[in-house]
């Protein structure tokens, strides 16, 4: 359910030295794009059909770009990855700038860089990193609106922190996925996952951050449903890997909403 096949090295010598593969991160306020996915012929605003068009602009030719994965709708991202091969002359840590007149105020360009041919944003990833924010207050902020979920109570960090510790390491996960989702192995690897409240600027306002191999579809906003119950006091910690363990989304907690999540961070396997 991810991005595309990758587009085919040149064969030709003059077409090699010419061709260039340039990486970009990206980051970008989802809330009024319908997700990162292209939607072409929709007229459904969407960040991947964004980018291109930019990028056609700029280049003066038509661009398809690959992204290290897909965020649905409202979702937003600090770390997003894309490549896309050019002829362009244009030096690749311009690109920020340089996009700068033809992308909208919800989207930056925060690195440009050139990469080997054969690097591709979706498939040369070794980890993500995921972030999502509850703001814990009987009031919401104006200013996290756009990015927090609302909470109107205090929630039990310890408690949260001892069930996450549950998700680390490798399992089965078709309890904490869409039910929908096209995939046949729901197996994926976390390597962390804490909640934190390390903002003295915004007390209210909690991180839940997952890193791990690989996410299925709503899976980090699932988690952060069911840790939220488990704040809240409504599951206990030791109850996580019997959720695991069962594999029944109906067992697990909400969808939480998508404007508390953010794509953090991509890694990638020759860094």
């Amino acid at each position: 359910m991810d991005d595309g096949m990758i587009t085919p090295v040149p064969k030709n010598k003059d077409s090699e030295m010419s061709q260039k593969n340039i990486c970009l991160t990206v980051a970008y306020d989802g809330t009024d794009f319908c997700g990162f996915q292209s939607q072409r012929g929709t007229g459904l605003p969407t960040v991947q059909e964004t980018l291109e068009d930019a990028l056609e602009k700029l280049t003066g030719a038509p661009v398809q770009i690959f992204g290290s994965g897909r965020t649905d709708s409202g979702v937003h991202a600090w770390g997003q990855v894309i490549n896309f091969y050019t002829v362009s002359t244009i030096p690749p840590q311009r690109y920020p700038m340089a996009l700068l007149p033809y992308l909208p105020d919800s989207i930056t360009i925060r690195e440009g860089k050139a990469v080997p041919l054969s690097f591709h944003a979706r498939f040369g990833a070794k980890n993500k990193t995921y972030r999502y924010q509850y703001y814990c207050a009987r009031q919401m902020s104006p200013f996290y609106r756009r990015y927090a979920c609302h909470v109107p109570y205090k929630l039990d960090v310890e408690a949260m922190n001892q069930a996450a510790a549950y998700l680390k390491g490798s399992h089965d996960f078709r309890g904490f996925c869409a039910a929908a989702t096209p995939v046949e192995n729901f197996v994926r690897e976390i390597y962390e996952c804490s909640v934190t409240a390390d903002h003295p600027e915004e007390p209210c306002l909690l991180t839940l951050q997952v890193q791990g191999n690989g996410f299925l579809w709503n899976m980090v906003r699932i988690i952060a449903g069911t840790l939220l119950e488990v704040g809240a006091g409504k599951r206990r910690p030791r109850d996580m890997p019997a959720l695991i363990g069962l594999g029944d989304r109906r067992q697990t907690g909400k969808t939480l909403g998508p404007q508390g999540l953010f794509l953090y961070e991509v890694n990638y396997l020759d860094e």
